[in-house]
């Protein structure tokens, strides 16, 4: 047989299985040419609705397995990040512990304002994790007794929680009583401001000391001290 009967064969092999409503990718294996090949060869080829419904269904479960083994490949990627970032992690002093609620505070805490005087110490986050640290930060640095810190607890947007919940949740993972949960609010947001939140979302605690502006002021004064460090020199304005 001539290389021309021979693509000519492979030719009307290839037309009779996309008449058969097969896909490329099930051509090449019985017709082993380029797909380019096969563009040209079935351009004119009419697909009966069934098969064309066939092949939109074999792609979109392709499509699926496809988007499921790269998540999975990308989980354990992340895994592996984690564990080995971990490992870098082999111990934190004292020192560092205060440095770090320092900066916690810095970010997410409430700083004495000019036209706020006396303002107490103050934070907030819907983090869990971040949360227990400051807790810790605030208990073991700064030496402040359980019985001056309450919490609030605000809900942003559509939920079924409840409020015997949403102090549960947040007394376990501070270990505190459901006593000193003062407040707990609700909030709707407005319709362009509303976005997507996930399951794992708890509402913002804010973690609050009784009588303590002065500690609040101290806090301030390491912060500032801080930014002079890097910034000024060593020397706080």
């Amino acid at each position: 047989m001539t290389a021309v009967h021979k693509k000519n064969a492979r030719k009307s092999k290839a037309i009779i299985l996309r008449k058969r409503g097969l896909s490329y990718r099930e051509i090449v294996e019985h017709v082993p040419v380029a797909r380019s090949m096969l563009s040209v060869w079935l351009r004119d080829v009419k697909l009966t609705k069934k098969h064309r419904h066939r092949l939109i269904e074999k792609q979109r479960l392709s499509a699926l397995r496809g988007a499921a083994s790269r998540r999975k490949q990308r989980i354990l990627r992340t895994e592996e990040i984690h564990r080995a970032a971990a490992q870098e992690i082999t111990g934190i002093s004292d020192r560092e512990l205060w440095l770090m609620g320092i900066m916690l505070y810095w970010a997410e805490g409430g700083q004495e304002r000019e036209e706020r005087p006396g303002s107490g110490v103050w934070f907030s986050s819907s983090d869990p994790y971040m949360v227990k640290v400051f807790l810790k930060w605030l208990l073991d640095v700064c030496k402040v007794p359980g019985s001056a810190i309450s919490f609030e607890v605000t809900i942003q947007g559509h939920h079924n929680y409840t409020l015997d919940h949403v102090v549960k949740y947040w007394a376990y993972i501070t270990g505190f009583e459901k006593k000193d949960f003062s407040h707990v609010y609700f909030r709707q947001q407005h319709a362009e401001r509303k976005k997507k939140r996930s399951a794992a979302y708890q509402g913002v605690l804010k973690i609050k000391v009784k009588e303590s502006s002065a500690l609040n002021r101290k806090i301030t004064g390491w912060i500032r001290a801080i930014y002079a460090y890097y910034f000024l020199n060593g020397k706080p304005r």
